[in-house]
């Protein structure tokens, strides 16, 4: 996927769900993974043309892994002219090595979410935003579905009452096959995640299942994705009238 398109699908999500108003501050969660630096280029993009003038800044939640260098992804914020701020953290020894948590990804979460909404915060940010595309908005109603027996994905644009943040999210319309390509096309500096639960988790068996469905019942993904939309979900924006 091109640059242009890219920023043709992320413009449609901005639009549809009004995501974007004249002033805000937006920051950028990098976790050093494709989407993220694939949102962070897109944001980049739009703000150059986009009606509505707006600043974006990206930060790091550093979780304290020794193995985590983000000197790549410094010098690609530089390239880009992106303020970039990273915040380290204890979170990994906590989780890891202090609490060792059985289940450690609800928690991890929870305290990584938390240190990157005061970060945003303390920089002046009024909106956050994170890289979720297509296919995890999927996977996210599945593992609902599945595990917890509701149908439900989170929305793309959430206020957080307790941070006074909007959390928006700009590649919804987004595949990840083309992200995947973008990151190809563009030689994005991907980290690899250093969490000792990586690709272990219910998420990475939500996104196996939606792959095996989709390559056994072609289209699968998107009428899953067509369902969400139009599903009328609490604390969704009003569905858009052309998908």
């Amino acid at each position: 996927m091109k640059l242009q398109q890219l920023l043709s699908y992320t413009r449609k999500a901005v639009d549809t769900y009004q995501m974007i108003n004249p002033g805000d501050k937006i920051a950028i969660g990098i976790s050093g993974g494709k989407d993220s630096l694939a949102l962070l280029y897109a944001l980049n993009g739009l703000k150059r043309f986009y009606p509505n003038p707006f600043e974006i800044i990206a930060i790091t939640v550093d979780l304290g892994f020794k193995e985590f260098n983000l000197s790549k992804i410094e010098e690609l914020c530089s390239v880009l002219d992106v303020p970039y701020t990273i915040e380290k953290t204890n979170i990994g020894r906590i989780i890891f090595e202090d609490r060792k948590e059985k289940n450690p990804c609800s928690l991890c979460s929870k305290m990584r979410k938390g240190a990157f909404n005061d970060k945003a915060k303390s920089l002046g940010c009024n909106k956050i935003a994170y890289g979720h595309h297509k296919d995890d908005f999927v996977e996210t109603m599945l593992l609902s579905l599945i595990f917890e027996g509701r149908f439900h994905s989170f929305s793309p644009v959430t206020y957080l009452d307790r941070s006074d943040l909007t959390l928006i999210r700009p590649l919804i319309y987004v595949n990840e096959a083309d992200v995947i390509g973008f990151k190809n096309a563009y030689g994005l500096p991907v980290l690899k995640s250093p969490c000792p639960a990586d690709g272990c988790t219910k998420r990475e068996y939500a996104k196996n299942l939606s792959k095996q469905l989709n390559h056994e019942y072609y289209g699968t993904t998107n009428h899953m994705f067509n369902a969400i939309i139009k599903g009328n979900l609490p604390n969704w924006p009003d569905a858009p009238l052309n998908i």
